[in-house]
Order: structure tokens, then C-alpha cells, then sequence
């Protein structure tokens, strides 16, 4: 597979992710039925699943790991942080301010990751 490819399919797989987030998360918060369809259910995790498959196939073809470039392993922490906080902030909160504030915190930590992305510099400066 050619990085173009590779590189295209990783990006339509973070703006889904980030769509399918929001998504979720308005319906969390605005107690909506929809959240609970098989559909919604699973589709995140197929997507999510093309997203990290199509990102190790990048690191693999540019010969660039977490552990050994700094900027990749800034992306990886940043992926935990909004792993945690998102399913914080659409199943395990107990309550809606609880999900809420951690929705916010996932969305941060999107930002950072997308900022590491585009400068390969961990540190915002």
C-alpha cells in the first residue's frame, strides 16, 4: 500500500472518529435514544480499529516509533488520555457534569494530538 493511500485513509478515519465522537457525546448529553443502536454502538470501534491499523502501517513505513521519536510518542499518550476520558465521558461518569467536563478534556486531548501530528513537536511552542 503507498503512503498516499495509507496517509488518506488514516485521515478519513480521524475525521470519523472525531465526528462519531461528537456525535455520541451531543447524545449523551441530550439524553437521546439514538445512543443506545447496535449501529452506533459498533461502528466507532470499526473505525477506530482502520484508524490504528492505518497509523502502525504508517509508523512502519516511515520507519518512525513511539519510544524512539518523542513527537510519536506524544501521540500515543494523547491517544490514552482520550481513550480514558471518552469512554469517561460516554459511559463510565456518574454523572452528566462528570461526562461532560470529561468530553472536554477528550477534545483537548484530540487538539494536542493533531497539533503533534502537524509540528512533530510534543511541546506546543
Amino acid at each position: 500500500m503507498t503512503y498516499s493511500l495509507l496517509k488518506s485513509i488514516h485521515l478519513i478515519c480521524v475525521t470519523l472518529t472525531i465526528l462519531l465522537f461528537t456525535l455520541r457525546y451531543y447524545w449523551m448529553l441530550t439524553d437521546n435514544a439514538l445512543l443506545l443502536k447496535p449501529l452506533v454502538r459498533v461502528l466507532p470501534h470499526i473505525v477506530d480499529t482502520l484508524l490504528l491499523l492505518s497509523a502502525i502501517g504508517l509508523a512502519l513505513l516511515l520507519v518512525q516509533y513511539p519510544l524512539v521519536n518523542h513527537w510519536l510518542t506524544a501521540k500515543v499518550i494523547g491517544l490514552v488520555g482520550y481513550i480514558v476520558l471518552g469512554t469517561v465521558a460516554l459511559k463510565r461518569g456518574k454523572t452528566k457534569r462528570t461526562r461532560a467536563m470529561a468530553g472536554i478534556g477528550a477534545y483537548l486531548c484530540v487538539a494536542y494530538i493533531i497539533s503533534v501530528a502537524v509540528t512533530k513537536n510534543p511541546w506546543l511552542i
